[in-house]
């Protein structure tokens, strides 16, 4: 296994990464010097539009592509120089995986119990073990009633619950998932993402969500937002219990190591900002305004 020194409670650190597809005729660049960080224990979720970097990015984190250039770790693991037998060991030790099409998790001649017996067989773990393992898993996903039907007899919402379950047979430190709702109801999400969460929580797996969930930043930790292959904004919900406070989220520009920092496109609409703006710093604030303001000779402002 490669390793690195990796930073202290950095368990995902991605700097200034790239992703480059090629062909004889195109050239696609996936990331542009993506920036992130996810702590261990983390429950967090990645959005952003159609072509933004986010499936090029969790394909990477779950081993099933490298990135082109930049530095990521996954624990102690450099994704960027591993050799092919530490990927195939990383993809069956360190990280489950999630579709968002129940047909590509679960295998439909098998029943519940023995889909999720699969991975650990495979893994060398004795029948009587994975059995005990599988069923101790379908406890802990709410369906150990169903443990010997097959996927067709169960609702979509129990298909991903069980797929779950496939996911950490092998009790990997990090669950990636792409859109496990997608194809759910909004109360038969709500009941999968009550799972991610119990997981979460009762056992210390880090969760990474792909999603379009409208919903999700009342779900997760923390909302990395992406778009042109980058990191742009960060939503962070907290839990408050002083003063009666209860839940809030607040929303932040995310800055990388370099200083690059990503103005929502609303706003650079708003303040008619193209190609060039003015940046000062006032005190302990950065102001950014256009060069001249529209139908103005004074300059319009925008605070950070």
């Amino acid at each position: 296994m490669t390793s690195v020194t990796a930073e202290p409670s950095s368990y995902i650190h991605c700097e200034d990464l790239f992703k480059i597809y090629k062909t004889e005729e195109l050239e696609v660049v996936a990331l542009r010097g993506l920036d992130l960080r996810v702590e261990r224990g983390e429950m967090m979720s990645i959005v952003g539009a159609s072509g933004s970097g986010k499936s090029t990015l969790l394909n990477i984190l779950s081993g099933l592509d490298q990135p082109s250039a930049g530095r990521i770790t996954v624990g102690e693991r450099d994704l960027l120089t591993v050799t092919d037998d530490d990927l195939v060991d990383y993809r069956r030790a360190d990280v489950g995986f999630v579709w968002q099409q129940t047909s590509r998790n679960l295998i439909p001649y098998l029943n519940a119990r023995q889909n999720i017996e699969v991975p650990m067989i495979l893994d060398g773990r004795s029948g009587k073990a994975a059995r005990e393992r599988a069923e101790q898993l379908l406890d802990e996903v709410g369906l150990a009633e169903k443990a010997n039907r097959k996927p067709n007899e169960l609702s979509g919402g129990e298909q991903q619950r069980v797929a779950i379950g496939v996911a950490l047979a092998n009790n990997p430190p990090l669950l990636l998932a792409d859109e496990p709702t997608g194809e759910l109801d909004s109360k038969t999400a709500d009941e999968v993402f009550q799972v991610f969460r119990r997981l979460n929580e009762t056992i210390g797996v880090t969760i990474v969500i792909v999603t379009h969930d409208r919903e999700i930043t009342t779900r997760v930790d923390r909302v990395v937002a992406m778009r042109d292959g980058r990191t742009s904004t960060e939503i962070v919900h907290y839990v408050q219990f002083a003063r009666g406070e209860g839940e809030t989220t607040e929303e932040f520009a995310v800055v990388d190591r370099t200083g690059r920092l990503q103005i929502p496109q609303e706003y650079l609409d708003e303040l008619g900002i193209d190609r060039r703006a003015r940046v000062e710093i006032d005190r302990d604030h950065v102001e950014i305004r256009p060069e001249k303001a529209k139908n103005s000779d004074q300059p319009e402002w925008k605070r950070w």
